[in-house]
């Protein structure tokens, strides 16, 4: 059972969920945010709850990151920059925010003895993978984004913290997650342009591109099931969906729960942007083999977001579409 946790971008899409689950299961939780893409009204519940501590600082501030971690004795560090499509336009964000803090977390793990890290990477660090669905083990080819780059340097620190000093790390690969308190990424941004402009969108791409989505909650359960039941030797495990959909399927699934039948205006191409993949879809049998499997299925985890951005218009004001 997990006691005393220690939750980086606490405020975020998939923190704010790990947190409350954390909670409901008994643990005590202190979270630690800058709240530059978190939001506060992701934590009113948590905020309820005696078990919770809120902590607002930069995860690249070792000392403020020790500080915080003070009597805590499992780290879940999911605190990044998830904006892959502008990393070539600002190049140092994903160092700075995916190296660098999570060389400062695991400084500060150093400094208050704590061993235990389970962390958020990405399928991006398959970059174009040539086996589908993509198992742990698959040769990396050559990096296609500075996102999945940054991740896989932090890979590269947790496991030679493992190796160095005796860490517990468990590295999980996600791919992109969908739900409740989703703020950033295609559903988003479709359902922005819509509102605006129900008539027309632009797909970037062609339309074809196909992706995997895993459903937050079910994200939250791949979390849970590593640390209570995988061995941290370091261990890496991917968490993806049941199989891909099209870029064009998931946009028609919106459009049905708006109600909207826009002209679809393509940029073409195969990619959508410099550094996106046109397949990502992972093996899981790793996870699955620790009683894992994902609950929601992508049409009804892009529903399910579409109905939450419809409850939650103010989130369009807090954070704007890509461009």
């Amino acid at each position: 059972m997990l006691q005393r946790c220690f939750v980086t971008g606490a405020a975020g899409f998939i923190g704010s969920a790990l947190v409350d689950r954390l909670l409901a299961e008994g643990a005590s939780v202190v979270g630690f945010d800058d709240f530059s893409t978190g939001q506060a009204a992701f934590l009113e519940e948590a905020r309820r709850q005696a078990g919770f501590r809120m902590v607002e600082g930069d995860a690249r501030d070792t000392d403020a990151v020790a500080a915080a971690l003070e009597g805590c004795d499992t780290v879940f560090h999911l605190a990044a920059n998830a904006d892959v499509r502008s990393g070539l336009q600002h190049p140092r964000t994903d160092l700075e925010q995916n190296t660098v803090a999570t060389s400062s977390v695991l400084e500060a793990m150093r400094a208050r003895r704590v061993t235990r890290i389970a962390f958020t990477s990405t399928a991006s660090v398959y970059g174009d993978g040539a086996a589908v669905p993509t198992p742990e083990d698959a040769p990396f080819p050559v990096q296609t984004s500075l996102y999945g780059a940054s991740k896989l340097a932090a890979e590269g620190l947790l496991t030679a913290y493992a190796e160095g000093y005796g860490f517990q790390a468990w590295i999980l690969r996600l791919c992109s997650a969908l739900g409740e308190r989703y703020s950033h990424g295609h559903v988003f941004d479709f359902y922005a342009r819509l509102k605006s402009d129900p008539r027309s969108i632009e797909v970037l791409g062609d339309g074809r591109q196909r992706k995997s989505y895993v459903y937050v909650q079910d994200c939250v359960d791949a979390l849970l099931a590593a640390v209570l039941h995988a061995p941290g030797t370091p261990t890496i495990l991917n968490v993806s969906g049941a199989g891909p959909c099209t870029v064009d399927d998931s946009l028609g699934w919106i459009c049905d729960e708006l109600g909207v039948a826009p002209q679809r205006r393509y940029a073409g191409g195969d990619r959508g942007w410099v550094g996106d993949s046109p397949l990502i879809w992972l093996d899981t049998g790793r996870l699955q083999a620790l009683g894992w499997g994902p609950r929601v299925g992508t049409e009804e985890g892009v529903r399910r977001t579409v109905r939450y951005l419809r409850a939650n218009e103010w989130l369009l004001e807090r954070r704007r579409p890509c461009a």
